[in-house]
């Protein structure tokens, strides 16, 4: 039997016990922490599981010094950017998985991170590949044998890239149907799946630049997992995203998030409950905000950053004395914080060496924590 989208901790023993070829896959990880999913992983997983890293193997390296991908090694841009098919089979020969077997891919934060391993097969042309419904928390309920430490020594195979099955949309056709809304409407429809605040752009914790893409809907990752830890029913599921989307083709579907990851949940959902087609949109957020020139909304208004020039002069100033000085002792209103978030966007590939502040992303942090909303 083959699963395409979820399969259940028993469904697995049975998998294990046949004779069927079948690869397991545990991609926990933490985004704070990024090597605690490597930690997790050497303390428990299913046995016989191959580590998926997020970072080294589910995207493509980024140079340190611009902190994006070399050209011609990612399928994507944003914080987490896909590598190219050919680089992500190459791993997949690495671990000696091949095109004859059932892979099955798990974490234990909700199926947050293991979507991303799922979809990529699908993109890779591999049909059999289904989430553990419930993860390893489920596993370990059902009596599934764990093991600790590093993974098994692995032999290569001679995995084959096929054609794609699952839809990748690109920052370019995002921008041009955004563009071109109510227009082209029909042909998009935008769901974003990082939380309430960031949507609205009253926080944002990881990217230098707080809103949401104009004319998107959103639906939190996490609103697919029932109390238990599992997806939720299916017709559970198609009751809430036909309510959210309000008519609107399912097919026309794009899929983000803040870096391509927690978008899945939602893709997955929408399959279980029958809805097909949807695609994904890898370079997320963190893609689309990293030009100043590109729309953003906030508070259901669309509107674009301001070029540096019609930021503060004295932004580099503020900035340093930011980082000189104890949270305590500074509030920003909301207005002048803007400006300087401005400022940092739109002098971003400057890498601040010139202000001599640390990073953009931390700046970002600890200015949003001095904000007041006065």
């Amino acid at each position: 039997m083959t699963y395409t989208t979820l399969i259940s901790a028993t469904q697995l023993q049975a998998l294990q016990s046949s004779d069927q070829p079948c690869m397991v896959f545990d991609c926990s990880f933490d985004l704070s922490h990024p090597q605690s999913g490597f930690t997790m992983y050497q303390e428990s997983h299913i046995a016989g599981a191959v580590y998926a890293h997020l970072d080294l193997h589910l995207s493509a390296a980024k140079d340190p010094a611009t902190g994006k991908a070399a050209a011609g090694t990612a399928a994507s841009g944003g914080r987490h950017p896909l590598p190219t098919r050919e680089a992500f089979a190459e791993w997949l020969r690495s671990v000696g998985f091949d095109n004859t077997m059932q892979a099955v891919v798990y974490d234990r934060q909700g199926a947050n991170y293991c979507g991303r391993l799922w979809w990529m097969l699908k993109w890779a042309g591999h049909e059999a590949v289904a989430v553990l419904d419930g993860g390893l928390q489920a596993w370990q309920q059902a009596g599934g044998a764990v093991a600790s430490g590093p993974q098994s020594q692995t032999t290569g195979s001679n995995f084959v890239l096929t054609p794609e099955l699952i839809g990748l949309v690109t920052i370019e056709t995002v921008a041009d149907r955004v563009a071109n809304q109510p227009s082209v409407d029909a042909a998009q429809t935008l769901i974003d799946a990082r939380g309430a605040p960031r949507f609205r752009g009253e926080v944002e914790p990881l990217d230098p630049v707080a809103g949401h893409i104009p004319g998107a809907l959103n639906r939190m990752f996490s609103l697919n997992i029932g109390p238990d830890g599992r997806f939720k029913p299916a017709a559970e599921l198609r009751a809430e995203f036909d309510a959210l989307l309000g008519g609107r083709d399912p097919a026309t579907v794009v899929h983000h998030c803040g870096s391509g990851v927690s978008a899945l949940p939602n893709l997955i959902a929408m399959e279980v409950a029958g809805l097909h087609g949807s695609s994904l949109f890898a370079g997320s957020w963190s893609e689309w905000c990293s030009d100043p020139a590109r729309p953003v909304a906030r508070g259901g208004k669309a509107h674009r950053h301001p070029s540096a020039s019609r930021c503060p002069r004295c932004a580099q100033a503020v900035l340093q004395w930011l980082w000189a000085n104890p949270l305590s002792t500074v509030t920003i209103p909301m207005p002048t914080a803007n400006q300087l978030i401005c400022a940092m966007v739109s002098d971003r590939d400057k890498r601040f060496c010139s202000w001599g502040i640390r990073s953009a992303s931390a700046t970002y942090t600890k200015l949003l924590e001095a904000i007041t909303r006065k």
